[in-house]
């Protein structure tokens, strides 16, 4: 999380925060400090301090990604809004494929207390892959663009959605197998990836040797790229039973920290990394410090919770049932919660800091919270 992140994102620069929450670290050497497995990261001399997000404001829980009979899904823009307004989201975004359904025909539910957003699902292909990008906050509609390749095909969807000033985020890579790290590497001015997709047949997990969507999501943020893992519902189907084969609303969904229940402020907030993402866990709040990051999860009934702190690889940092969860950097040292160092590259990779996290409830519901990134420098030996 970087505390001078600009507004929206006209110019495509990073701040990380919180929601699945990433301080990883490439290069690290680690042993096992004692109590709730947390590992430390030694270097010689150098010490890191997380960048403390400059943000305010209130919880909003919304989702991005959800279908109407305006293009495959089985009910009317109307139902869907008042589904998710009547289950307690803050705001929405209708994302028909190739489709722009504009809020203002909605406008008898929007109030103080709910927001639609205007999207779309802009769907493109390329051979046998398929290429979904989602436009949060788009003027109008935006037509669908193909390349020559596939990383030139999500690209100029994504520009796209740019040109207007839209938020654009990647949708479920893995469904249909249609394209993965190589591409998405290669892919600029793009900050938001769907990391859980609640349709049954995007593939989240991977499988016979493809990797999930966070081991993905892991990978990119390893290599240096700044980007944020959301979950969405892909709802198309609101009539009839809910159940696994059927791709139901309430799945997947983000709390977005933001000033104001306003479009503007929603938009800022998600490309700034202000949120966390979630399959059901609720939290009632992210804090963070130069030397510590703290998760308050919100109790329910009688669930328990595991936290697990995640650093550069994937590499996991700490784990902890404690409530709230806590993850401590030490300037000096390698004993629990220590983690300085990161400076040394192995091939000349580009030094990366960050540690993000994930809690996930005995049912087996997740929060992530978004990387929290490190900066690096040389620290005084403590005194004495």
């Amino acid at each position: 999380m970087r505390p001078d992140a600009p507004r929206s994102m006209r110019t495509v620069l990073a701040t990380p925060l919180v929601a699945f929450f990433g301080v990883a670290i490439a290069c690290l050497a680690c042993g096992p400090g004692p109590g709730g497995e947390q590992e430390a990261l030694n270097d010689a001399g150098v010490g890191l301090s997380f960048v403390v997000p400059e943000w305010s404001g209130t919880w909003y829980k919304g989702n991005t990604h959800t279908h109407t009979t305006e293009s495959d899904g089985d009910s009317s823009p109307e139902y869907v809004a008042r589904w998710y307004k009547d289950h307690g989201y803050d705001w929405l975004v209708l994302s028909d494929h190739n489709v722009f359904t504009d809020p203002a025909t909605l406008a008898h539910l929007v109030d103080e207390t709910f927001l639609l957003i205007p999207g779309e699902e802009v769907t493109s292909s390329f051979e046998d892959a398929s290429v979904h990008v989602n436009g949060l906050n788009l003027p109008g509609l935006v037509e669908a663009r193909s390349g020559e390749t596939l990383v030139a095909t999500i690209q100029a969807n994504v520009d796209a959605i740019r040109e207007v000033e839209g938020v654009p985020h990647i949708n479920h890579p893995n469904f249909r197998w249609s394209f993965g790290v190589d591409e998405l590497r290669q892919v600029r001015g793009d900050r938001l990836l769907e990391i859980f997709n609640g349709h049954p047949t995007v593939h989240n997990e991977g499988g016979g040797g493809t990797p999930g969507l966070v081991e993905v999501w892991d990978m990119l943020l390893t290599e240096g790229k700044e980007i944020y893992g959301i979950a969405v519902d892909d709802a198309h189907h609101f009539q009839g039973e809910f159940e696994p084969d059927r791709s139901n609303p309430g799945r997947g969904w983000v709390s977005v920290r933001a000033e104001t229940l306003e479009p503007s402020a929603l938009m800022d907030a998600l490309e700034a990394g202000h949120f966390y993402a979630s399959t059901g866990v609720a939290l009632e709040g992210i804090d963070v410090a130069p030397e510590r990051v703290t998760v308050r999860i919100a109790a329910d009934r009688d669930f328990r919770y595991t936290t697990t702190f995640i650093g550069a690889g994937g590499r996991r940092l700490h784990r902890t049932t404690e409530n709230p969860a806590v993850f401590e950097l030490s300037s000096h040292g390698s004993g629990p919660g220590a983690v300085s160092g990161g400076a040394a590259q192995d091939d000349g990779a580009k030094a990366v800091h960050y540690v993000r996290a994930e809690v996930q409830n005995s049912r087996g519901d997740v929060a992530w919270i978004q990387p929290v990134f490190l900066k690096p420098g040389r620290l005084d030996p403590p005194p004495g």
